[in-house]
């Protein structure tokens, strides 16, 4: 670990033991280890099935830090700062990047909602994550579909971010500062959802536009419902993206497949893609939880394997997930995935246009 790394984690370290000094400050140290072991047909150009440890298929492991500090009348200054890395390895997920899941400082208000600056979620992400998507953007390739295929699009640099909640109303906006000379619309982005809760149904609305160095544009508009009754909760959902940077042509990408050594994205093709999903999760006993999903994505002006030639293309995929808690913070799981692609989707596969994924796993979280 070099010397910045040890710095900073020094510091972050040291804000913890300074909370004694705040009578009205708290500092919280969080996190999840979760990894699995899985099995995978098809994981290379010759078709050879693969026996491997990496992610677990709902929560990458991470640690982090929040803090809150009461400054009175009801506002509060408060911070975060999260990374990410592979218990397998012990590596960081994101090389040479410490806190790559989040880095934020803001003020908060019993009343008008909350600022925050830095690096975030997207308001997108945080209602997909969070609630509306079964598999909470899944880590496994084969429960990718749209939302993975964004990148850049789940989490912003040099962002400013409001959250605020009335009612049943929850209302995020975001704008990230692009940063290049003489132009404020490249590298830039900004995003709104709405979203609404009443009784046990709750429905979600949102648009996102990135933009890349030449203010190239990827944008995605969502629409989102989840109706929770006893002790099951339905899911449904329907993106529409359209991208000109190249970037979803990238990150549709499984491991090994041709897509995936694509360095250089072809801009400007005006990829559509249209994805829908439809989920369900049945809380069977307090300590088991069952879930099912299924996504399915149609694209048009995709990328064949050739990276050259435009056409259509299709992914679907379906996921059984089994989760049964052994405490308050530890749980195993096993998982059963499937995911066909046709069409320019096929440059996403390493050898056949289908994997088959088996799964088990440990979680604890901290």
């Amino acid at each position: 670990m070099n010397k910045t790394i040890t710095s900073a984690i020094g510091g972050a370290l040291l804000a913890i033991a300074a909370q004694s000094a705040f009578a009205q400050s708290s500092v919280t140290l969080y996190g999840i280890v979760d990894t699995s072991i899985r099995y995978l047909t098809n994981a290379n150009a010759k078709n050879d099935s693969e026996v491997a440890m990496g992610v677990g298929p709902i929560t990458g492991s991470r640690w982090g830090l929040k803090g809150n500090e009461d400054l009175g009348g009801g506002l509060s200054a408060v911070f975060r700062l999260e990374n990410g890395f592979n218990l397998w390895n012990g590596q960081l997920a994101s090389s040479g990047t410490l806190f790559n899941r989040m880095a934020y400082v803001g003020l908060s208000s019993n009343k008008y909602g909350t600022v925050t600056f830095g690096r975030q979620n997207t308001p997108l992400f945080d209602q997909l994550g969070n609630v509306y998507d079964p598999l909470t953007v899944g880590n496994y390739d084969q429960d990718g579909w749209l939302p993975g295929a964004l990148g850049y699009g789940l989490r912003q640099n040099n962002s400013v971010k409001y959250s605020g909640q009335f009612g049943g109303l929850n209302v995020e906006a975001m704008y990230g500062f692009g940063g290049v000379a003489g132009s404020t619309g490249a590298n830039n982005m900004y995003g709104l959802t709405a979203s609404y809760t009443y009784g046990g149904l709750s429905l979600d609305a949102g648009y996102q536009q990135n933009s890349d160095a030449n203010n190239r544009k990827f944008n995605v508009v969502n629409v989102s419902a989840v109706y929770a009754f006893s002790t099951v909760k339905a899911y449904a959902g329907w993106l529409h993206a359209q991208d000109n940077t190249g970037m979803v042509d990238l990150f549709m990408a499984a491991a090994n497949s041709p897509a995936a050594g694509w360095t250089t994205p072809v801009t400007n093709t005006n990829r559509i893609d249209d994805g829908f999903y439809l989920g369900t999760t049945w809380q069977v006993t307090p300590p088991l939880l069952l879930t099912a999903a299924a996504y399915y994505d149609h694209s048009r002006n995709a990328l064949n394997a050739d990276q050259t030639t435009l056409s259509r293309g299709t992914r679907y995929s379906g996921v059984l997930l089994a989760e049964y808690s052994l405490s308050k913070r530890t749980e195993v799981y096993g998982t059963v995935d499937f995911i066909r692609g046709t069409g320019a989707a096929t440059a996403d596969f390493p050898g056949r246009n289908n994997q088959t994924g088996v799964a088990v796993g440990l979680r604890n979280i901290f």
